[in-house]
């Protein structure tokens, strides 16, 4: 189970520490080909929906690494979860019906918070 949990949660991570920084870092401009969902989103909260990911990414990995409050592993994957929720609300909202990537997120995070519960 460990094994799987560190695959689950590596790749995660790997995409939320990536989707995170780059919405912390680029502009609106540059972030508008990939996440159209921008254009009527405040940039403050694109900045904070970042911190979020980049933060959640780092509690996916570092709490079992550690051994400390490993419990926010499984915090972290089910907040990856109703980010998701959120992210695909957004888009059936806005009219965007490409919302496979965000199903493969939710189910991916379902199964890493699943697997978390190891830790526990």
């Amino acid at each position: 189970m460990h094994v799987a949990y560190w695959i689950f949660a590596d790749l995660l991570a790997a995409f939320y520490l990536y989707a995170g920084f780059i919405k912390i870092v680029r502009s609106r401009e540059r972030l508008e080909p990939m996440m159209q969902w921008v254009d009527t989103t405040p940039m403050p909260a694109v900045r904070a929906i970042g911190v979020v990911e980049v933060l959640g990414a780092l509690g996916l990995i570092l709490p079992p690494l550690t051994g400390i409050a490993s419990w926010l592993a499984f915090a972290a994957a089910t907040g990856f979860v109703l980010l998701q929720l959120g992210a695909t609300r957004v888009h059936l909202r806005r009219g965007d019906r490409q919302i496979v990537l965000n199903i493969v997120l939710i189910l991916a995070a379902a199964v890493t918070a699943w697997l978390a519960t190891t830790w526990l």
